[in-house]
């Protein structure tokens, strides 16, 4: 399987605080059958104001690390990105890394408040495809305002952006009202990719094999491949060199 979106990096954001961790975490990952993961750290302005020369360097420790210690997770890098206004300026500065390229557009993983929709969105995201940037919508189903009514996902899916589901909200980590907005996207086939989101190792663990079998349970074995391998590989093809054995 691929993970698009988790936090694996030490000491970058709220996901992992320290390399020991990053590695008991990356193991995790391998144990849950995870071979490759594109590593997602907040750019969050006045939070975590993470860059692309940042996170590279970041990443290219914790290449070494897993090497060092034989760990067999394959990485890349990109960023979750959250929605303001200043997204221009970092397009601009370069600061913003993307998870791939597909049709002509560069990916880039984006994330809306939790609480709300920010007025105003629907036009930012018509901004960016009209620059050949296409978001995915990262773990719509966490977001109040569409949990509540998960069609509210659907003015951004017309626009054409990718929806990123996270494992644990199918597996009910998140609460029953997550889970319901996540089937929705599952069953409704608004859902491109599953990734885990991965902060820790215990409440938000690297883990994606659950979901796999929940969707494959629920729609077949062929739509979980797809959600866990297929697409992730068909936007992340980019971040690795190695040829991927399914």
């Amino acid at each position: 399987m691929i993970d698009l979106h988790c936090h694996l990096l030490p000491g970058i954001d709220d996901g992992s605080k320290n390399m020991e961790n990053s590695l008991a975490m990356a193991r995790v990952a391998v144990d849950d059958g995870i071979t490759h993961a594109v590593m997602t750290p907040h750019i969050h302005p006045g939070r975590w104001d993470n860059t692309t020369a940042i996170i590279a360097e970041h990443s290219r420790q914790f290449t070494q690390a897993l090497r060092q210690h034989n760990i067999n997770l394959t990485i890349g890098f990109a960023a979750e990105v959250r929605l303001s206004d200043l997204i221009f300026q970092q397009l601009e500065r370069g600061d913003i890394p993307f998870l791939g390229h597909l049709d002509g557009f560069q990916i880039m993983l984006l994330e809306f408040p939790h609480s709300h929709i920010i007025p105003g969105s629907e036009k930012l995201v018509a901004w960016l495809i009209r620059n050949n940037i296409r978001p995915v919508i990262a773990h719509p189903e966490r977001n109040k305002e569409i949990m509540s009514a998960p069609e509210r996902l659907q003015p951004f899916l017309d626009q054409g952006c990718f929806a990123q589901v996270t494992a644990g909200s199918l597996s009910g980590r998140f609460g029953e009202n997550a889970r319901r907005a996540a089937l929705y996207f599952i069953d409704h086939n608004q859902a491109d990719f599953i990734a885990s989101d991965a902060h820790n190792l215990s409440s938000r663990p690297p883990a994606i094999a659950e979901a796999e079998a929940i969707v494959a349970a629920r729609l077949g074995q062929e739509v979980a491949r797809k959600l866990v391998f297929d697409t992730p590989w068909q936007l992340a093809a980019s971040q690795f060199e190695n040829a991927i054995n399914g």
